[in-house]
C-alpha cells in the first residue's frame, strides 16, 4: 500500500529523512480533504515510513524537489487503531447508553413523585392535624388550613395568566361550593379528627368516589357498569365493618354524633357533593382559580366558629403552641392544601387523571403509616378488614372501564 504526496520545497528546506512513529492515535481524515488516506477495510494505519527525495532541476533559479513518500506496515502494529478505534466507538456508545438510561430513570422517578405527592401531603397532613387539634381547637386548623392556602393558590393561578371569577353566577357558584366543599368537609373534619384515628378517618373520607358514582349516575346519567355496581355494595360492607365497632353505646343511650367515623363520613359525603359541583362552578369560572377562592370563602365561617367556640388558640394564646406544633399548622396548610391542590391541578392538566383516580388508596396508607410511627395508632382487626374491603370497592369503582 503506497500513498504519494507531491511536496515543492526550496532545496534548503529538504532534508533526509527516516522517521518511525505509531498512528493508532490519530483521527480518521477525509480521503477527500487529506492525502493521507486510511482505508475503511484496512484501518491500522502502518507505523514505518521512509521519505524519498528526488531533486528536478529546471531553468531558473529555483530548484523543486518531488518527494515521494511510502508507509510500510509492522507486522506487531496491526490491528491496534482498529481496535483503538473500535474500543473509543463501543466506550462512546456505552457511555451515551449509560446516561440516557441514568435520565430515564431519573424522569420516572420525578414523575412518579410528583404523581405521588398530592396524596403523600393529604395523608400526613391528617396526621399533622391531629397532633396540633387539642392546643389549637378544631375550628381555628380548619379555617388555618383553608385561608392562607387559598391565598397562595390563588396567586399562583394569578402567576400562571388565569382569570379571575368575574359576574353574578361565577361567585355565587364558588360561594356555595366553598359551603359545601370547604366549610362542611373540613368541620367534619376537624370535628372527626378529634375522636378517631387519622388512618381510620382517611380511609372513610376516600370513601367519597363510591357517593360521587352514584350522584353521578343520577345527576349526569353516568352508567355504573357491573364492576362498579359490585363496588359500590363491597363499599358499604366496607363502611359498615368501619363505623360499627366504633358507634358509641351507653347503656340504652345510642350517640352517633359521639362516633368520630360518623364525622368522617359526613366529610366524605361533602367531599363527593362538592366534587359533582366541580363540574358545574367550571362553567362560569377557572377551576383552579375557584378553588383557591373556594378555599378562602369557606375558611371565614370556620373562623367565626373558631372565635365563638373560645377555641384554646384564643384563650391560652401562642405560647402554648411549640415549634412543632407551628410546625404541623404551616405543614397542613402549605404543603396538605396549597402545593397538594396545586400538584393535583398540574397532573390533572398532563392527562393523568385515569392514574390520579387509581391512586386513590394512597392516601389512608400513607395517614395509616405515619399514624402509626407518629400517633401510635392501631386497627382493630375488624376495621382492618373493614378498610381493605373498602379500598377495593374504591379500586373497583374507579377502575371499572379498565376492568370491563
Amino acid at each position: 500500500m503506497v500513498w504519494t504526496l507531491n511536496c515543492w520545497h526550496r532545496p534548503a528546506a529538504m532534508e533526509s529523512l527516516s522517521l518511525r512513529s505509531s498512528f493508532s492515535l490519530l483521527p480518521v481524515r477525509d480521503p477527500r480533504r487529506h492525502p493521507f488516506r486510511r482505508s475503511i477495510q484496512n484501518a491500522s494505519p502502518p507505523s514505518l515510513f521512509m521519505v524519498m527525495r528526488q531533486s528536478k532541476k529546471k531553468r531558473g533559479s529555483k530548484v523543486y524537489t518531488s518527494e515521494k513518500v511510502e508507509f510500510e506496515r509492522e507486522p506487531s502494529l496491526d490491528g491496534v487503531g482498529a481496535a483503538v478505534d473500535d474500543v473509543d466507538d463501543k466506550g462512546s456508545a456505552t457511555t451515551s447508553s449509560s446516561l440516557t438510561s441514568t435520565s430515564s430513570v431519573e424522569e420516572s422517578l420525578w414523575e412518579w413523585g410528583v404523581l405521588v405527592s398530592p396524596f403523600f401531603f393529604w395523608g400526613t397532613a391528617m396526621v399533622a392535624m391531629k397532633e396540633v387539634l387539642p392546643k389549637a381547637g378544631p375550628f381555628f386548623v380548619s379555617s388555618f388550613r383553608l385561608i392562607p392556602a387559598g391565598f397562595l393558590l390563588i396567586a399562583f393561578a394569578a402567576s400562571r395568566g388565569r382569570k379571575p371569577p368575574s359576574g353574578l353566577n361565577a361567585w355565587l357558584s364558588i360561594t356555595l361550593f366553598a359551603l359545601v366543599d370547604a366549610s362542611c368537609f373540613q368541620g367534619f373534619l376537624a370535628e372527626g379528627l378529634q375522636r378517631t384515628s387519622a388512618g381510620l378517618g382517611s380511609v372513610i373520607i376516600d370513601s367519597q368516589p363510591l357517593t360521587v358514582a352514584i350522584l353521578a349516575a343520577l345527576l349526569f346519567g353516568e352508567s355504573i357498569g357491573l364492576i362498579g355496581g359490585a363496588g359500590l355494595i363491597l363499599g358499604v360492607v366496607g363502611l359498615l365493618l368501619l363505623e360499627v365497632p366504633a358507634v358509641a353505646i351507653d347503656g340504652n343511650n345510642f350517640s352517633l354524633w359521639g362516633s368520630g367515623e360518623w364525622w368522617m363520613l359526613l366529610a366524605a359525603q361533602s367531599m363527593a357533593t362538592g366534587t359533582v359541583m366541580v363540574r358545574w362552578v367550571s362553567k362560569y369560572s377557572d377551576p383552579v382559580m375557584a378553588t383557591g377562592w373556594h378555599m378562602v370563602i369557606g375558611g371565614l365561617p370556620l373562623a367565626i366558629m373558631s372565635i365563638l367556640n373560645h377555641d384554646p388558640i384564643f384563650t391560652s394564646g401562642l405560647s402554648e403552641l411549640s415549634v412543632t406544633d407551628i410546625s404541623a399548622l404551616l405543614y397542613t396548610s402549605i404543603c396538605g392544601s396549597a402545593i397538594s391542590y396545586g400538584v393535583f391541578y398540574y397532573n390533572a392538566t398532563k392527562g393523568s387523571l385515569t392514574k390520579l383516580s387509581s391512586l386513590t388508596f394512597l392516601t389512608p396508607m400513607f395517614a395509616s403509616i405515619f399514624g402509626y410511627i407518629f400517633l401510635h395508632e392501631t386497627f382493630s382487626p375488624l376495621q382492618l378488614g373493614g378498610a381493605f374491603i373498602t379500598l377495593i370497592a374504591i379500586y373497583m369503582i374507579n377502575n371499572q372501564n379498565s376492568l370491563e
